[in-house]
C-alpha cells in the first residue's frame, strides 16, 4: 500500500462510516431499530472520551456513569419543566406530593443555561476530581475504585430524593425535545441524524486532540509519568485535561440519550453501566477512536441480541465475549484489523538463495 493510499485511508473509512451511518441506516432499519441504534450511538460519544483518559492517557475510568448522567438530567429537566408550563410542576413531582418547584429547578427553565450545564457541571466534577486525586498521584487501580464509588455514592444520592430528581424511576415519559414531538416517526429520525452528526464532530475533534502535541504528551505521561515530570510538565494538569474532556462528551452523551430514548434514570448510571461503557471501548479497541466507537456499537447490539434470544442467560454470554477479546485480542477489534492490515502491507519475503556446492580440494 503506498503512502498515499496510507493517509488518506483514514479520512476515507470515516467519510464511508458517516454516510452510511446518515444515509443508508435510517433507510433500512425501522423506527424501533433505528431507535436502539441512536441508543448506540450515545454510548460512542461516551466511548470516544474513555479512548482519550483510558487509551491514551492510562486511567482507568470506572465511574462514566456519573457525568452521563449530570448531562442528562441538566437535559431532562429543562424537558420536563417545558412540558409543565409556565406555572406547573413536571408529573413525578406532583405525584410525590411537592407544592413548588425547588430552587435548584428553575434556573433550568432557560434553555441555554441547560445546554451550557450538560457540559459545566460534568466537566466541573472531573476537573475537581482530577485535580485532588491526580496531585496526590493517585493512579492505577486506586483511581479506578475511586471513580466507581462516585457512581455508586451519585445512584443513592439520585435514588434518595424523590420529590427532587424522581427516584428510583428517574425523568420518565418525555415527549418533547425543544419543540417536537418525539413519539412522530419523523422527528425521531431528525433526533437520530442529530446524534450522527454530534458523533462526527465528537470524533474529528478527539482526532486532532490525539494527534496533536498535548495527545503526545499524554501518552508519555501514560507510559513514564515520573520522566515527563522531571521534564518539567505537571503529568496532574494534563491528565486532569484529558479526563474533563472525556467527562464533556459523556456528559454530551447523556444529553442526546434523553431525547432518543426518553427517559432518564439511575439505573442508566450506576457502576455496572460504567462497567458496560468500559466494556465496549475494551472490546473495540481503547488505542483506537474508531475502535472505540465500534466496540460502543457491537457491545449494546450483542447486550439488545442477546438479550432478546437469551433472556435468562444473556450476560453470560457477553461475559464470554468479554473475555475472549481479552484473552485473544488484547488490543480489541482494532488490534486485530491492524495486525491484518500489516500483514497485507508488508513485502513478501525473497526465496531462499540457491545452495552453493563447495568443492573441496584434495591434496594430491
Amino acid at each position: 500500500m503506498s503512502a498515499g493510499l496510507r493517509r488518506y485511508a483514514g479520512p476515507a473509512l470515516f467519510v464511508a462510516g458517516f454516510l452510511v451511518l446518515a444515509l443508508v441506516m435510517p433507510n433500512v432499519l425501522g423506527p424501533f431499530r433505528l431507535q436502539l441504534l441512536g441508543k448506540y450511538l450515545c454510548f460512542a460519544v461516551v466511548a470516544v472520551g474513555i479512548a482519550i483518559a483510558w487509551g491514551r492517557g492510562g486511567m482507568l475510568t470506572l465511574g462514566q456513569g456519573v457525568f452521563f448522567g449530570l448531562g442528562g438530567y441538566a437535559m431532562g429537566m429543562h424537558l420536563k419543566l417545558k412540558e409543565a408550563g409556565a406555572a406547573g410542576l413536571p408529573d413525578f413531582m406532583v405525584w410525590s406530593g411537592v407544592d413548588e418547584l425547588p430552587v435548584l429547578w428553575k434556573p433550568f427553565a432557560n434553555p441555554v443555561f441547560a445546554l451550557a450545564m450538560v457540559i459545566v457541571l460534568p466537566t466541573a466534577m472531573a476537573v475537581l476530581l482530577g485535580l485532588l486525586v491526580f496531585r496526590q498521584r493517585v493512579r492505577g487501580a486506586y483511581f479506578a475504585v475511586l471513580s466507581q464509588a462516585l457512581a455508586a455514592a451519585f445512584v443513592i444520592l439520585l435514588v434518595g430524593q424523590q420529590g427532587l430528581t424522581g427516584g428510583t424511576n428517574g425523568l420518565t415519559n418525555i415527549q418533547y425535545f425543544f419543540g417536537l414531538d418525539l413519539y412522530e416517526e419523523a422527528n425521531q429520525r431528525l433526533i437520530y441524524l442529530v446524534t450522527v452528526v454530534v458523533l462526527g464532530v465528537v470524533f474529528l475533534l478527539a482526532w486532532q486532540l490525539k494527534e496533536s502535541r498535548f495527545g503526545k504528551l499524554l501518552v508519555a505521561i501514560r507510559d513514564g509519568e515520573d520522566r515527563v515530570r522531571y521534564l518539567g510538565y505537571d503529568p496532574a494538569i494534563v491528565k486532569t485535561v484529558a479526563f474533563a474532556f472525556s467527562a464533556a462528551l459523556a456528559g454530551i452523551a447523556g444529553a442526546l440519550f434523553v431525547p432518543v430514548v426518553g427517559i432518564i434514570s439511575p439505573a442508566e448510571l450506576g457502576i455496572v453501566p460504567s462497567l458496560a461503557m468500559l466494556i465496549g471501548v475494551a472490546i473495540g479497541g481503547r488505542y483506537s477512536l474508531a475502535g472505540a466507537v465500534v466496540g460502543a456499537i457491537v457491545y449494546n447490539y450483542a447486550e439488545t441480541s442477546l438479550s432478546e434470544a437469551w433472556p435468562s442467560g444473556w450476560k453470560y454470554l457477553v461475559g464470554a465475549l468479554f473475555i475472549a477479546v481479552m484473552v485473544w485480542a488484547p488490543r480489541g477489534l482494532a488490534g486485530l484489523f491492524e495486525s491484518a492490515l500489516s500483514r497485507f502491507r508488508r513485502p513478501a519475503a525473497p526465496p531462499p538463495a540457491a545452495p552453493v556446492a563447495v568443492k573441496e580440494e584434495v591434496a594430491a
